[in-house]
């Protein structure tokens, strides 16, 4: 029988807390859930930490560096799952509509983070907080129920071992509210498989680090929100000018989402991941793509995010082969091309339903489709056999073996108990050649973007703290505005340092869009960005700040993995993209490991850390870091 919100012992419930914040945009508190206790309660914010950390991944590697005991297990109770909002996270503006989450990765064990979209987010602001903090383990299946600035811990028992559609209707049902959101996991994460993702609603997952197996490694089946007052913005009228100026910019992505016709133009030019990274040529391309999709008649409708006009994210469905249900949504670019091309499959019914499966369960599509296709490659080279996978075919190109393969690892049954592992243990479980073509930075599986069709992907992928993902990478460029950081002349193609200190100019750019929590989609220029933190803040803050605030967080999780043992030669891509596809070579010249060890030391250099990639005492003390 689920407890109410009285049997859970809350020592903060009834105690007034007056928040250190004034600016706009924060509720001024966090949310401190001990499931091991089974109690919550709540702290305050002061401005001054806002305006250092802003949000967002600054929450979360500032909590993670300063409370996380070095060396734990991932999946212990010692380890800390945060959720954090921005400042302008859940507010009606598009591009809003987005949270972090972060923990120490059971994937890669450095420190991981994930943005993620949807509705959950706009809950939990309303609801009066900016963050949540989960820590311990509770004896049993729970799930957290927040409600109008109150928390309650309740049993999820029944609610174990359900798919994510089951869960989210069941605890509507309890709770007797159909508006309320929720962050969950499916059985994926229950099992603990290490890259298991953390899904808020049906089709928006936080994907990337295995953060779904540190929710189930606590016993929590999912959180559940509802608010309805939003905090305060400082310049309302300046606000609703920067929104209007967005919601009237059409959006190419309105039509067709991510995954159109550019995946015909990456399979002309070896661009486009196929079979492992492996290969360079899948004309089968014209079956997946989302053009597609919506051409048979699969794709029925686009939706979108909170306050969001641009609609990007298709809605498939279909009974034939595979029954694949529409309240799962559809697969995008990553999805498209991690459980299609990469891994041979050309049936657009198969990618549709391996995506739905991924969200059912909670598993990273990215790294779920990434694992198959290295375990496709070591069947085709013997180094697994019918004997390994119980007498599934799991070969390039099967669509029903790729089905079966993510149920597997799901339930953690089979061979699904050696993939649910992720590329890298399974590449030292199979040894002998295999690490050659185990695709992973730092333990995370790469995203589709080929980073040698992209040399400042393929820098990206080798520093990020959090390992190859394509949402953190820099792709300079020459974006205008530009020149107010002080660029000036056009930056050359090749490593040089006026190359890498654009570079982490980017890096810093980015990072500001993790701590604010905002969408890369809405074409925000510089100046609207920085309007928009002004507008709903209140402070008077500039570029340089917040680019300090990025450079700071990026800092912040080096000192993070620095402490559970990254060293430089981490920094470091897989063989593979220093080599060219077998069966059509790139026209550009590809990234050559010298000039990947040369770019890393001028980054170290403009980052202020040593020749070994530690930040330095001086550039620590700067930064403010304790």
């Amino acid at each position: 029988m689920a407890k109410k919100a009285t049997d859970i012992k809350s020592p903060a419930q009834n105690k007034k807390l007056v928040s250190n914040v004034t600016a706009g945009g924060y509720n001024g508190k966090i949310l401190r859930v001990n499931l091991t206790e089974m109690t919550t309660s709540t702290e305050s914010l002061s401005e001054q930490f806002c305006r250092m950390y802003i949000g967002g991944a600054g929450f979360i590697a500032y909590y993670l560096w300063k409370e996380l005991k070095p060396g734990i297990d991932a999946l212990s109770p010692e380890n800390k799952l945060i959720f954090a909002l921005g400042p302008v996270s859940g507010l009606n503006l598009p591009g809003a509509a987005r949270n972090c989450i972060g923990a120490k990765s059971p994937l890669t064990g450095g420190i991981a983070k994930s943005e993620v979209g949807g509705f959950w987010m706009a809950e939990l602001k309303r609801a009066g907080f900016d963050a949540i903090i989960v820590e311990g383990k509770a004896s049993k299946p729970v799930y957290l129920w927040i409600n109008g600035g109150k928390a309650a811990i309740r049993d999820a028992t029944k609610l174990w071992g359900k798919e994510t559609l089951d869960t989210e209707a069941a605890i509507r049902a309890d709770l007797g509210d159909k508006r309320i959101q929720l962050a969950m996991i499916g059985p994926a994460g229950e099992n603990m498989v290490r890259y298991a993702c953390i899904m808020e609603g049906l089709h928006d997952a936080a994907g990337r680090g295995g953060l779904g197996a540190v929710m189930g490694s606590k016993n929590l089946k999912a959180i559940a929100v509802r608010g309805k007052k939003l905090p305060k913005i400082a310049d309302p009228d300046k606000f609703k000018e920067l929104r209007q100026k967005i919601v009237n910019i059409p959006h190419p992505l309105s039509e067709n989402g991510t995954g159109s016709l550019e995946m015909l133009w990456m399979e002309a030019h070896a661009a486009l991941p196929i079979r492992n990274f492996r290969d360079g040529v899948f004309p089968e391309v014209s079956n997946i793509h989302s053009v597609a999709l919506k051409e048979i008649g699969m794709r029925i409708g686009m939706k979108g995010c909170y306050a969001c006009p641009i609609r990007c994210k298709k809605v498939v469905q279909s009974d034939d082969p595979f029954h694949i249900d529409a309240a799962y949504g559809g697969p995008e670019f990553e999805s498209l091309g991690s459980l299609g091309s990469n891994c041979g499959i050309s049936n657009p019914q198969a990618v549709c339903k391996a995506n739905e499966r991924c969200n059912a369960y909670s598993l990273d599509v990215i790294s779920t489709g990434v694992t198959i296709s290295l375990a496709m490659e070591c069947y085709e080279k013997g180094l697994l056999t019918k004997d390994d996978t119980g007498g599934l075919e799991l070969k390039f190109g099967n669509a029903e073996a790729l089905i079966e393969v993510i149920e597997l690892i799901s339930r953690r049954e089979g061979i699904g108990d050696l993939l649910a592992e992720g590329t890298a243990r399974l590449a030292e479980k199979l040894n002998q050649d295999s690490y050659s073509y185990a695709m992973n930075v730092k333990g995370l599986e790469p995203a589709m973007p080929d980073p040698r069709a992209m040399f400042d992907f393929a820098v990206g992928y080798a520093l990020n703290p959090h390992g190859a993902d394509h949402v953190s990478s820099s792709n300079p460029g020459w974006q205008e505005g530009i020149e107010q950081f002080g660029v000036i002349l056009p930056v050359p193609d090749e490593f040089n340092p006026r190359r890498m200190s654009l570079f982490k100019l980017n890096h810093c750019l980015i990072m500001t869009q993790d701590l604010m929590v905002i969408c890369a989609f809405p074409p925000f220029d510089y100046d609207t960005k920085l309007d928009l933190i002004k507008s709903v803040t209140g402070w008077n803050t500039s570029w340089v700040e917040l680019i300090k605030a990025g450079e700071r967080v990026l800092t912040l999780m080096r000192l993070f993995n620095t402490r559970e043992g990254f060293t430089a030669a981490d920094d470091r891509l897989p063989d593979r993209f220093f080599e060219q596809k077998i069966d059509r070579p790139f026209s550009q010249p590809l990234p050559v490991k010298a000039d990947i060890e040369k770019a890393k030391k001028y980054y170290y250099t403009f980052m202020g850390w040593d020749a070994n990639g530690v930040p330095l005492p001086e550039k620590i003390e700067e930064l403010g870091i304790e």
